[in-house]
């Protein structure tokens, strides 16, 4: 029994060492691949080296843009199969991150698609980078479903996840474009912090490989601790790129953005796209994927409820005002006084509606029917929704091309409603704006507006601006899917949509 007990202890001793082994091995993996990156892509040295660390056996290669778990064996397998594999799934892990594919609201998603889009945008980018270090067998395979979607005109993961929602192609399909894209697990995405330490993943909140603190936030803490490295490397504020400059966590307005956090890879993200534009020149078009994906996630979304009440003006509408309404002294009072309260709450409040408000819609051959039809439901919908009208409005609704082609005047919610019903597009010629704005001019002067709050002028921006700022708040707003930048004058405020956010 002596030396059957014996055995065992020396086979665990044994079985450790090799597990050791394993982990240092797939550690220095790891970093021979990151270097390899970074020879390469200089560009991406800060997002490279944000990455901390940390072996878990019970996923291949996972990060949730704080973390890289991954497994020794899977790593050591990876790279025994194909030298430039580990590689390739390090820079598909970090380009998730750069393009915050793993922050998005996943209850209104079919997770299944969206992870399949985001696999697809990030290997578009490896394989337009065309770099040795990354190349592997399936892209050749991959390059047929590139061709294939063709039709999203950039493959960005929101392009392609809508027109895997539109195309809704069949199980089958699904199964075998997420066998030819997949690199890593995403099931990481959609935990908190809860069901991450449910199911196993080491947490900041807890301990290193080597038992030591982690303190959330350390700025040492960075991918070259790899969790429980022998040498005890780490890097320097100065080494990961952080910057100074960087947002306040908004969970703790006194210290800076956590590390992982979607601020940080939004920071991280735009100051990559600066340095990718300046590198594109360099290479011509083999930067191009990583730019159309950095365009769409660093583009600035905008509320059109939030920018139409903008336009809102003051009034005085006879409605309870709740937030001057004491309610201690109204109840006193009518212990008091029995029936008899003390105060009465006010029956009026100012309150943000719109009044007098003029919309402009380029009707130039540029400018679709239906678009215009959507940007008119759109505006519609969002003033009644919000309450937005007073009892008494005067709206106007101008439709120009070269030329005013017509001006229906709104008054009431009815009139809106015969409006939309028997809406019809008028001119489809050249675009000028002056026509538009003299219109106005005149209008104010035959005292049709009182108080012309502003004007919003619905254009694909080819036209010729007024010389002069006009006497009210005016806004253009360009309807745009490829990302272009206007010009617009110093008094203009400027807007761009694409047309699925109508």
């Amino acid at each position: 029994m002596p030396c059957e007990g014996a055995s065992v202890k020396e086979a665990g001793k044994i079985e450790q060492g090799v597990a050791k082994q394993y982990s240092k091995i797939g550690r220095e993996i790891l970093r021979l691949s990151r270097n390899q990156l970074l020879v390469n892509l200089r560009f991406l040295d800060v997002p490279l080296s944000r990455l901390t660390w940390f072996e878990e056996p019970i996923i291949p290669l996972a990060t949730d843009g704080r973390f890289l778990y991954y497994d020794s064996r899977h790593i050591i397998n990876r790279y025994k199969s194909e030298r430039n594999a580990t590689a390739h799934d390090y820079l598909h892990a970090v380009l998730h991150c750069v393009f915050r594919h793993m922050f998005v609201h996943y209850s209104y998603i079919n997770r299944d698609l969206w992870n399949l889009a985001c696999d697809i945008a990030v290997e578009f980018c490896i394989s337009e980078l065309d770099i040795r270090a990354t190349a592997i067998e399936t892209q050749s395979r991959q390059q047929q479903v590139f061709d294939e979607l063709k039709k999203c005109k950039q493959l960005t993961a929101e392009r392609i996840y809508r027109y895997l929602l539109d195309a809704a192609p069949d199980q089958t399909k699904i199964r075998t474009w997420q066998s030819i894209f997949r690199a890593d697990d995403h099931a990481i995405w959609y935990m908190n912090d809860d069901q991450k330490e449910s199911a196993g993943f080491s947490s900041s909140e807890r301990s290193d490989q080597d038992g030591k603190p982690n303190e959330k936030g350390d700025p040492n803490n960075n991918s070259d601790n790899d969790s429980g490295n022998d040498d005890g490397e780490q890097r320097s504020d100065s080494d990961t790129g952080r910057g100074d400059d960087m947002s306040q966590s908004e969970s703790d307005s006194s210290s800076s953005v956590a590390e992982g956090s979607e601020e940080d890879w939004k920071n991280i993200s735009e100051r990559m796209q600066i340095e990718i534009e300046s590198f594109a020149k360099q290479r011509g078009d083999r930067a191009g994927g990583l730019l159309q994906n950095l365009k769409e996630v660093n583009r600035e979304r905008y509320d059109y409820s939030s920018f139409l009440r903008k336009f809102a003006v003051l009034g005085e509408v006879m409605k309870i005002n709740d937030e001057e309404f004491d309610y201690v002294f109204y109840t006193y009072g009518l212990q008091l006084y029995k029936n008899m309260p003390l105060i009465e709450p006010l029956e009026y409040k100012e309150v943000k509606r719109i009044r007098e408000f003029v919309i402009a819609i380029d009707t130039s051959g540029s400018v679709s029917g239906k678009t215009v039809q959507t940007f008119v439901q759109k505006t519609y919908n969002i003033l009644k929704s919000t309450e937005s009208f007073f009892s008494k409005i005067n709206l106007h609704i101008i439709q120009c091309d070269a030329k005013i082609q017509e001006d229906v005047k709104i008054t009431s919610q009815e009139d809106f409603d015969n409006y939309l019903k028997t809406m019809t597009i008028h001119g489809l010629g050249g675009t000028d704006f002056r026509p538009v704005f003299s219109y106005v001019d005149d209008l104010i002067r035959k005292h049709e507006f009182t108080n012309l709050k502003g004007l919003i002028y619905l254009t694909d921006g080819l036209g010729v601006f007024p010389s002069q700022k006009p006497p009210y708040s005016t806004a253009f707003v360009f309807l745009d899917n490829e990302y272009n930048n206007y010009d617009v004058p110093s008094w203009a405020i400027k807007l761009i949509l694409q047309e699925n956010e109508l």
